[in-house]
């Protein structure tokens, strides 16, 4: 039987390693923590009962993602589903809400519902087209053409000045700003408006859930499903040079899938030259430095709907998101940063004791920076929630320059597995119709620094299973596995 060996047990890891051994494989992951799930983690980070999301908290692409819809995670974890899928608090109490109903949220924006209709009715009515066009290589032809030239269209006008001009309220301005800005680039882009534009649109088609116990619930899942079929995992094991690890024979059909950083596999014997320097020339991007509260009680949102939303953009108008992002980008952070928050206790009472609550929440830094986050988050949520300061029981900090050393992938506490620019988009880490095979025999790029790029789908690494498979003259789809 044919060996694969998988290096990260994320969402991408995990994917590949479960396609793989739905194929047949022996398959075996290595992970470096010594608990599973990279980016879909859950630890007591602060007090005991508290349970907080290592990296990320609330799933949007989860259940809109082909690979996980062929898995059924819908099926296999408890999935909280709230009417509100994110939310964005300005001064003075007000809010831009965006329900899951999209005219729910039209008629709350007021002069600015049509526009909020004309901007994301068409692409959350026909999100399988624009998760097709957003979810894959770039370099092919979309199987929507229509609503992929509609979301082009849209993301041209979103990411130029052009925005400024969409809404004439602070609400759907700030509101459509606040998602915009998760792309952790500067605004306005085409980079952000690209990521936005398919967050806002999946908020109004099937909405932003989250795992009830926490995101690690996805790699548990996984992980069963993987140890079903003959699987394995292996934790503690930081591999740091490949030319030095035993993987098995490409000859006879072994493969090695990478979710890791792209840095590894510069570590692999005899790398062409053409192809390491693609891959040292590829940029991480600006990092994320992360607080988690334990709390005693919900945050105190002057704004009753913004406190039933798991998910809140804490940042102000969009002439305020904007400058945040944007002095990220030129190095330094501002006094009134952007925050992106996660309170899953709203509706999940298992993530704290009884009467308690968590609340996740970083801002956007320079890549490396060692800034502790917690004054400025602490003082942007009291902003919109008086007396939030008075509710913290305790809280864990992980500057940026952490990141790396709890996960290796995330460089220079980079998320998302790189900048996300346009030209990375096309070329992430090479421009190709299969970036995700390299040109060592059997070895597979398997992580967010290929398409599509960030986000737990699971897509870039059943990617990478599927372009190992048909070179190995084993076509696949999804349903073939699942």
């Amino acid at each position: 039987m044919a060996r694969a060996t998988i290096i990260g047990s994320g969402p991408n890891g995990l994917a590949a390693a479960v396609s793989l051994a739905r194929a047949g494989y022996e398959v075996r992951v290595l992970e470096a923590a010594d608990t599973i799930g990279g980016g879909v983690r859950t630890a007591e980070s602060t007090l005991p009962g508290f349970l907080h999301d290592v990296c990320s908290a609330a799933h949007p692409a989860a259940l809109a993602s082909p690979f996980f819809q062929a898995f059924g995670l819908a099926e296999r974890i408890d999935w909280i589903h709230p009417e509100i899928s994110y939310a964005h608090p300005l001064d003075g109490g007000r809010a831009g809400i965006a329900w899951r109903d999209i005219e729910r949220t039209a008629s709350a924006l007021g002069e600015d519902g049509r526009a909020w209709l004309s901007l994301l009715r068409p692409l959350s009515t026909h999100i399988d087209g624009v998760v097709d066009f957003t979810g894959n290589q770039m370099l092919r032809f979309p199987h929507e053409p229509i609503t992929a030239f509609r979301y082009a269209m849209r993301m041209l006008e979103q990411g130029t000045p052009l925005a400024r001009r969409t809404f004439r309220t602070d609400e759907a301005a700030g509101l459509l700003s606040g998602v915009l800005a998760h792309a952790n680039t500067p605004l306005p882009s085409l980079a952000g408006a690209a990521a936005g534009l398919l967050l806002a649109a999946q908020a109004h088609a099937g909405g932003w859930m989250y795992p009830r116990g926490g995101a690690q619930g996805i790699a548990d899942a996984l992980v069963a499903d993987l140890v079903a079929h003959g699987g394995a995992v292996e934790t503690g094991v930081h591999v740091t040079d490949l030319s030095t690890l035993d993987w098995g024979d490409p000859a006879r059909g072994d493969l090695l899938m990478l979710n890791t950083s792209l840095r590894l596999a510069l570590t692999l014997p005899d790398v062409p030259t053409r192809y390491a320097s693609a891959l040292r020339s590829y940029r991480y991007g600006p990092a994320a430095a992360k607080v988690d509260f334990a709390l005693d009680g919900p945050v105190p949102w002057t704004n009753d709907e913004v406190a039933q939303s798991p998910t809140v953009h804490v940042g102000g108008t969009q002439t305020e998101v904007w400058a945040s992002e944007n002095a990220v980008a030129r190095g330094r952070v501002s006094e009134r940063p952007y925050v992106l928050t996660v309170q899953p206790s709203v509706f999940d009472p298992t993530r704290a004791p009884e009467g308690k609550a968590v609340l996740w929440a970083y801002i956007h830094v320079p890549q490396g920076s060692d800034l502790d986050a917690t004054d400025l988050i602490t003082q942007q949520v009291e902003r919109f929630a008086p007396g939030f300061r008075d509710r913290i029981l305790a809280h864990h900090s992980v500057p940026a320059s952490a990141r790396e050393a709890i996960n290796p992938s995330e460089i220079g506490g980079d998320i998302l597995g790189g900048a996300f620019t346009i030209p990375q988009a096309l070329r992430r880490p090479v421009l190709g119709t299969k970036p995700w095979r390299t040109p060592t025999p059997g070895v597979y790029l398997a992580s967010a620094s290929t398409p599509p790029g960030p986000g737990v789908n699971g897509m870039a690494g059943w990617h990478a299973a599927r372009t190992a498979l048909g070179d190995a003259g084993i076509p696949a789809t999804l349903a073939d596995l699942f």
